[in-house]
């Protein structure tokens, strides 16, 4: 069975080898037929401590590594603006 591939963008980095995830869908209210936004947060190791808040990126399941923590951060889509700006 493959594992899920999700895309969501950094809240939190403030633990060590762990970031916080914001991962938004849309869905159809059933009344109203209008598009909503659900959004849920994922606790996912990040190796490196690469991944700032703002960034875009892509975790994976993995099998439970804490008591939260059940994702692994794959890539960094993109980077947040702020730390490109003091890079350069």
């Amino acid at each position: 069975m493959p594992k899920r591939v999700l895309t969501g963008r950094v809240v939190s980095d403030k633990m060590d080898k762990t970031v916080v995830v914001s991962v938004e869908r849309r869905v159809m209210h059933p009344l109203y037929k209008k598009f909503i936004r659900r959004s849920k947060k994922y606790h996912a190791h990040d190796e490196q401590n690469a991944c700032k808040t703002g960034d875009v990126v892509r975790i994976e399941e993995s099998r439970p590594l804490s008591k939260l923590k059940r994702w692994v951060v794959i890539e960094r889509v993109t980077v947040a603006h702020s730390v490109a700006a003091a890079d350069v």
